[in-house]
């Protein structure tokens, strides 16, 4: 076997290996960062639905105001009923 015939044969499967390490020395960075920032966003999603069920009291908000604000207009009516 002449090693001159086969040498393209060998060149060619050095290219393409150097070419595969290159493309995996690349692409295992980005799927490590993928998996980083996929477990931050998962602790974001908790702290948000957090949020949620911490202020989901707020949406009666204008109901307590419009409350608070009778309360108020009905004790100033008293107060000046009595002179005060």
């Amino acid at each position: 076997m002449d090693f001159t015939s086969h040498s393209g044969w060998l060149l060619g499967y050095i290219i393409a290996l150097v070419v595969v390490l290159v493309v995996v020395a690349l692409v295992v960075p980005i799927l490590l960062l993928a998996h980083k920032i996929g477990g931050q966003a998962a602790r974001i999603n908790a702290g948000l639905e957090g949020a949620v069920v911490n202020t989901a009291a707020l949406k009666d908000l204008k109901t307590t105001i419009a409350y608070a604000t009778a309360i108020v207009a009905g004790l100033n009516r008293g107060r000046k009923k009595l002179g005060g």
